[in-house]
């Protein structure tokens, strides 16, 4: 199933895929290709049976320092710039999407890229890692997700420290505040994101989608409208 794009890679070994996002040169920062290469690649992977597990890393020396805001700045408003962003809905087809995802997050893990990760079912983090979702400071509220993800993991108060601070913090801070499950050496992080990918995939697809559906089944409704206030909270410029 291996696919070329500009902004992503899409591996796959024995059952599991791997998106790598891939603008190095921009820390991999997220833009509309990415999104739709992305979105594309997701897609890909949900249809393909023999796919059990995903893993989503990052090129070079980040996993992904957040939205491009060069790009999005380039919009003739903030309200094009929004639409333009949620016209695909890469965040919900990453929930929705029957199979195991598991980040493999080191270097910057910043903004939407930490957003990206929150979406995961497992997160994995180099020790160098850094965090920061500081979208309030540049005068928006984060719109993957974060308002309703990072407060599930983390709690109430840590996430409210985190989104109004806006400050950056380093991997066991991460293990601390359960953003993370795991800290490993850099450079064994993606050996150890594949072996336990390896392990989730000895388990019987119907299994592990049923699994994860009863997992999030708590709080999927809610989740849900939430997930759609932020959207309408964001592309409102609230």
């Amino acid at each position: 199933m291996p696919s070329t794009y500009s902004t992503i890679r899409l591996t796959t070994t024995n059952h599991t895929a791997q998106i790598s996002l891939n603008r190095p040169k921009y820390l991999n920062a997220y833009n509309i290709q990415m999104r739709d290469e992305f979105s594309e690649a997701l897609h890909l992977i949900k249809q393909d049976q023999e796919i059990r597990c995903l893993i989503i890393a990052g090129e070079g020396s980040a996993f992904c320092a957040g939205a491009d805001l060069t790009e999005f700045g380039s919009a003739p408003s903030q309200a094009v710039a929004r639409y333009v962003r949620w016209q695909r809905d890469v965040w919900g087809e990453m929930v929705a999407l029957p199979k195991p995802i598991i980040a493999a997050v080191h270097g910057y893990c910043i903004g939407s890229g930490l957003e990206i990760a929150l979406l995961s079912d497992i997160r994995i983090a180099g020790k160098s890692t850094v965090f920061a979702m500081p979208e309030t400071h540049l005068g928006m509220i984060p719109a993957a997700g974060g308002t309703q993800t990072l407060p599930r993991v983390t709690g109430i108060p840590t996430a409210l420290d985190i989104l109004l601070t806006g400050d950056r913090f380093d991997s066991n801070n991460a293990l601390r505040s359960r953003i993370v499950s795991r800290i490993v050496e850099d450079d064994q992080l993606l050996n150890h994101a594949y072996s336990l990918a390896d392990k989730v995939s000895t388990i019987r697809p119907d299994k592990l989608a049923a699994l994860k559906e009863i997992m999030h089944s708590n709080s999927s409704n809610c989740q849900t409208a939430s997930l759609s206030l932020e959207k309408r909270s964001y592309l409102v410029g609230i």
